[in-house]
């Protein structure tokens, strides 16, 4: 028998002690620890409104394993038990109602986790937590969730025009919101110089389509953002991955395959890039541009994490407004469904070449989004939101930190994404199978390497899901990595 004293909240608020006692089972431990908790409610030991304890000590406690016990929780939040709340904890569920529930149901991997914590080894939790997507943590600040909703009923004050067509490339409006947004980072640019996409993917189709012709070649980072690898097969270019260090891509070998393999433009991802989160410092960025002038080749600029880093790098287009084309989606800072991202084009002609090319492919951008984003940007709400989304990934980032082993690091303090080398041993895939056993999503890195063999590493985003969600997931990718990778293979 077991025992954990812990110091809960009733109702009003006064300390109300709890002893979670699990008695000898054949069930899972952590089958077992969602049953104490309903017995304990049905009981009256604990009330609604009571605060379990961390994770972590009920594990040290009870002598399991923490993704027992992150399970356990996870199951009796499954039967309505308990919920948890971001930065405060897990809570008994007012009015939850405590009768019996079926678990759920085994899986053969649980059987087998099983029979070996029945044996002293420790068994795998199941996190069903997705760390695949990537996109910036939610706003939770009361007074700025109130100042977003204001600004869209405003928006929808002009509700009947913004269901029309409106100016392919952008109206006025949207298009002076973009030179505002881009002010903010240090680049000048004009409204006639600039059109409103329906996101950066439809940018980027625009811009390969028209610099470039099926089997024309152009280069990117040797791990680069996997949607850029999609746009290029379906255009029928050929991408060219360039080896990178810690200050980004290497300008010798960007200038070698200039010299010997001419391509049409060079797609790069500049700040915080997508996967490694490599920032290209101030002299690669003017050394890269150096040789596309050189060799007559366009820079497109993804400059979509450019904003989250307080006083970063100035963007390529600042330094050569001649030859780079500049995309600044905002859906990766403020938001996965604002779709909104400002082309900027270094002539004017390229603006009448793009806006054919976007009118036939996307049409334009949704009105009503570009509205709403141009309506935060002029309020200074968008700031407001990316100065929350900001503070949010460095904790996060902190957090991460001090849970992954440190030899692993491989982030930056605003980034809402982490690159993972994985320690001897561990191949990408029974990596990433373990952790989907575990229902737990991962990216790993065959969807980012161009031209090259994919490296044992994975991609983790931190923004997908709540806070603590976020946390459980790590100390699981944490306690899996401290193992030997036969000992989680039982779990496949």
């Amino acid at each position: 028998m077991q025992t954990l004293q812990g110091q809960s909240l009733s109702p009003v608020g006064r300390p109300h002690p709890w002893h979670a006692v699990i008695h000898g089972s054949e069930k899972p431990r952590y089958v077992a620890i969602a049953d104490v908790i309903a017995d304990d409610m049905r009981s009256g030991r604990l009330p609604p409104g009571a605060r379990l304890p961390a994770q972590r000590v009920l594990a040290e406690a009870l002598e399991v394993d923490f993704t027992t016990v992150a399970r356990g929780y996870q199951e009796a939040q499954r039967r309505g038990l308990i919920e948890s709340r971001v930065g405060a904890g897990t809570f008994v569920r007012d009015g939850a109602a405590a009768a019996p529930c079926a678990p759920e149901p085994l899986l053969a991997a649980d059987a087998a986790a099983t029979s070996i914590a029945q044996s002293s080894i420790r068994s795998t939790a199941r996190c069903s937590a997705d760390l695949s997507m990537n996109l910036p943590p939610d706003v939770d600040d009361p007074e700025l969730l109130a100042r977003m909703r204001t600004g869209l009923a405003e928006v929808g004050q002009d509700l009947v025009d913004l269901l029309r067509y409106q100016e392919f490339g952008g109206a006025e409006t949207g298009r002076q919101g973009g030179v505002d947004w881009l002010a903010l980072r240090g680049l000048s640019v004009r409204s006639d110089g600039l059109l409103v996409c329906a996101g950066t993917h439809s940018a980027l189709h625009a811009v390969l389509g028209a610099l470039a012709n099926p089997g024309d070649r152009i280069c990117a980072e040797t791990l680069t953002y996997p949607g850029l690898r999609g746009l290029a097969a379906q255009l029928g270019l050929e991408v060219i991955g360039l080896p990178m260090d810690e200050d980004g891509i290497l300008p010798d070998a960007f200038a070698e395959v200039c010299r010997t393999r001419p391509p049409k433009a060079l797609y790069c991802n500049p700040t915080l890039q997508n996967p490694t989160t490599v920032t290209l410092s101030a002299e690669r960025r003017q050394a890269l541009v150096d040789i596309a002038r050189l060799h007559g080749v366009a820079i497109v600029e993804d400059d979509a994490y450019g904003a989250l880093p307080v006083g970063g790098p100035v963007p390529m287009a600042a330094l050569a407004p001649d030859i780079v084309f500049h995309i600044a989606g905002v859906a990766k800072i403020l938001g996965a469904g604002l779709r909104v991202a400002y082309l900027t084009v270094p002539e004017a002609r390229h603006v009448w070449q793009l806006s054919a090319f976007l009118r036939a492919t996307t049409v334009m951008a949704s009105p009503l989004t570009v509205a709403l984003a141009t309506r935060w940007i002029g309020d200074g709400t968008a700031q407001g939101i990316l100065a929350a989304i900001r503070t949010e990934s460095t904790l996060r980032q902190t957090i991460a930190r001090g849970i992954l082993p440190g030899s692993a690091l491989r982030s930056k303090p605003e980034a809402f994404h982490y690159w993972l080398p994985l320690p001897e041993g561990w191949s990408r895939s029974s990596f990433a199978a373990t952790l989907r056993g575990a229902k737990l999503g991962i990216v790993v890195s065959d969807a980012f390497s161009v031209n090259s063999p994919a490296p044992e590493a994975v991609r983790l985003c931190l923004g997908g899901c709540d806070r603590d969600e976020t946390r459980s997931a790590l100390e699981m990718i944490a306690h899996t990595l401290s193992r030997p990778p036969e000992l989680a293979s039982v779990f496949l």
